[in-house]
């Protein structure tokens, strides 16, 4: 029998001038997942969708068989933890921005934490190594490091699912890496499900075991990454010559462009 673990089936969520239908795709646990596609396809639609930022027009979304809308907003934080593209960031230190993950956990009239809440909220700051951020502002914090402790307040939340709109977005290769070496390790030691929205597909096929291909608010086609990101399907979805090759090291496709310039070298 097939483990599937997050689900996704004959979903439509939207607004006015764009709406996704007839949305399907399972995840088993453990996944590494990767929404990919051009601007403007759908992307950050379904993720908006998921999260219940948007209203679900039909359809439903089930983690582990039940469906998310019938579980309360509480139960909902608990399973499942968001890692936006932007961190809202205020005038509050680290320590009490990662322990805002334990809210979820917190009593009607509980208003401290307890000594759980800080180790776990300490465990995972040393794990995305901003343990020595702690006492500083986030807004005194670069982009990487923002990232980062978004990522130790989600897990604070121990979730089952971690979904992550462009969380390498706005940075540089390094942080872009660090972040990705991040979740990687979380998704092999821990079992994390993760699904991420992301726009650079080497990234996305060097750190993802499965692929969901969006355009024009439909899956264009998903799978492994070997299957997804050929030159035919990426020419198709992208209207953008490409040429594919195989990482030599992780025999994973890679994608190099072809100019304008070198397109007319060749004729």
């Amino acid at each position: 029998m097939k483990n599937i673990f997050f689900d996704i089936a004959d979903f439509s969520c939207g607004y006015s001038g764009f709406k996704l239908s007839g949305i399907g795709f399972e995840l088993s646990k453990g996944t590494f997942a990767g929404i990919i596609g051009p601007n403007g396809s759908g992307k950050t639609t379904l993720f908006r969708g998921i999260t219940g930022a948007l209203p679900t027009l039909s359809g439903q979304v089930s983690l582990q068989e039940n469906n998310i809308q019938s579980l309360s907003l509480r139960k909902r934080a608990q399973s499942i933890a968001v890692v936006s593209q932007f961190t809202d960031l205020d005038q509050i230190t680290v320590e009490d921005y990662v322990l805002m993950g334990r809210l979820p956990y917190h009593g009607r009239f509980r208003f401290f934490e307890t000594k759980e809440d800080i180790s776990l909220a300490q465990k995972y700051m040393e794990l995305t190594d901003v343990i020595q951020y702690k006492d500083k502002l986030m807004t005194e914090l670069s982009g990487g490091e923002q990232q980062r402790a978004a990522i130790a307040r989600a897990l604070t939340q121990q979730p089952e699912l971690l979904l992550l709109d462009e969380p390498t977005s706005h940075l540089d290769i390094t942080h872009q890496v660090k972040i990705l070496d991040l979740l990687h390790r979380l998704n092999q030691e821990m079992g994390l499900t993760v699904l991420m929205v992301i726009h650079d597909l080497n990234l996305a096929s060097e750190y993802c075991d499965q692929l969901i291909l969006f355009n024009q608010g439909k899956i264009f086609t998903q799978g492994s990454p070997e299957e997804v990101l050929n030159f035919e399907i990426i020419e198709a979805v992208y209207e953008t010559p490409v040429i594919t090759r195989t990482n030599p090291f992780s025999n994973k496709p890679v994608i190099f462009l072809v100019s304008e310039k070198m397109m007319k070298k060749s004729k």
